[in-house]
């Protein structure tokens, strides 16, 4: 589906040649430009403009979530046809696990996870994996971790009517990709049984799929509203998607092993006794909670490696994408900066015997990885800042736009 704008406004004032600039600069393969707008001033609608007119799949960075909640609520309402996802820390609570050698007091991970932004997040990356008029709304949490979307995109099950099955075949296949059986709670994630019938309520998703078995067949697929059961429609097939985005391939259990002997040369019993009851977790059931923290392995992340973000799912997807850096002055430091925070903490976890040194490759991107992993960037700001400037060419035109005229520069 195409990216189809719909607004009863008409650009106005600076808009029509701005977005005329911004796009002829984006077809020219111009990797650097400056918006300058402020709140109020339609930026969000200038920009939509763009996304219509150059059918990219796009993604747009905001500083906090309040920012990006109100972004992605403008877009959806500029694009109610096509895919407008949101992706922020799901965490409404949450307390990183950290170590204070002065006072030898180590404290536990706390986390309260918030389930609709967990599937929004999930949504988000099913979107870019199967279409292409997506924009994804984020916050600079598109820059951590969040496993391969090589080995997300390799869990999937495929369901079409008339297929040869069984409903034990397609219960193991739920479980391998993390739904969890509940016939009391029907909740976001889980599956239940009633005779030969399985509703599964996918992770990414407000509808539930009913999948109906008969004499080792798929006899029918249908789409139904979980408050209420009634089918909302019919499905002639359908894909389901993991349930969490940390994937683990069976074939990589043997690094299970080769993991037990690295710990067999650690001194340290804490991180042997944690890290063996964490590596049986994801032998026995294929996940446990701080499972990133050995990404690397399942990965098949050399040490160091940039570890997977969002930005590889859109790359994955689609080289060509557009990334809108919205309030760039505020947001391009708080991108540099996120990686030197991270990586403090998890040294004194690894110093101390709480956590294998893979942990530190759980992290955010560094500035240069980031910046190399992104295809065009329009930075949006009423200020911006010296940084994004130089690398426009510190040339503006009418309209508030600054093309590029240098190579890039990272730092």
């Amino acid at each position: 589906m195409k990216f189809k704008l719909v607004s009863d406004f008409k650009p106005t004032g600076d808009q029509p040649q701005a977005i005329k600039k911004l796009v002829s600069n984006i077809e020219k393969d111009v990797k650097h430009q400056v918006l300058l707008g402020v709140t109020g001033s339609g930026k969000t609608f200038t920009m939509a403009n763009v996304i219509e007119k150059i059918q990219r799949p796009t993604l747009v960075i905001s500083h906090n979530k309040t920012l990006a909640a109100q972004l992605y609520q403008e877009f959806r309402d500029f694009f109610p046809r096509n895919a407008v996802s949101y992706f922020v820390s799901y965490y409404d609570y949450y307390q990183p696990e950290a170590y204070i050698p002065q006072s030898d007091t180590y404290i536990e991970k706390e986390a309260e996870v918030n389930e609709e932004i967990d599937k929004l997040r999930l949504s988000a990356t099913t979107n870019l994996l199967t279409r292409k008029d997506v924009i994804v709304v984020a916050s600079v949490s598109c820059i951590y971790n969040l496993g391969s979307p090589v080995e997300y995109g390799k869990f999937v099950l495929e369901l079409k009517p008339g297929m040869q099955t069984d409903l034990k075949s397609i219960m193991v296949r739920l479980t391998d990709l993390q739904y969890e059986r509940n016939e009391y709670t029907f909740e976001r994630g889980s599956f239940r049984v009633r005779g030969e019938t399985i509703d599964l309520f996918p992770a990414y998703k407000d509808t539930g799929i009913r999948i109906e078995i008969r004499n080792n067949k798929l006899y029918k697929l249908s789409e139904f509203s979980p408050l209420t059961g009634d089918t909302s429609s019919i499905l002639k097939s359908t894909v389901i998607y993991p349930a969490k985005h940390y994937m683990t391939d069976p074939q990589t259990y043997k690094q299970v092993e080769s993991l037990k002997s690295i710990d067999k040369n650690l001194e340290a019993h804490r991180l042997e006794q944690r890290t063996n009851f964490d590596l049986e977790m994801i032998k026995e059931v294929g996940y446990v909670n701080g499972i990133e923290n050995y990404s690397r392995y399942f990965d098949g992340r050399a040490s160091g490696q940039a570890p997977y973000t969002l930005l590889d799912y859109f790359n994955h997807a689609s080289k060509d994408f557009l990334t809108i850096v919205d309030e760039s002055h505020i947001t391009l430091p708080q991108i540099r900066g996120m990686y030197n925070g991270d990586q403090s903490r998890k040294n004194t976890l690894i110093d101390y015997g709480f956590r294998l040194p893979s942990a530190l490759d759980n992290r955010p991107l560094k500035f240069a990885e980031f910046m190399q992993r992104v295809s065009q960037i329009a930075y949006v700001s009423a200020t911006p800042d010296e940084y994004e400037l130089s690398l426009a060419g510190y040339s503006h035109l009418p309209g508030g736009i600054a093309p590029a005229a240098h190579p890039d520069k990272l730092s």
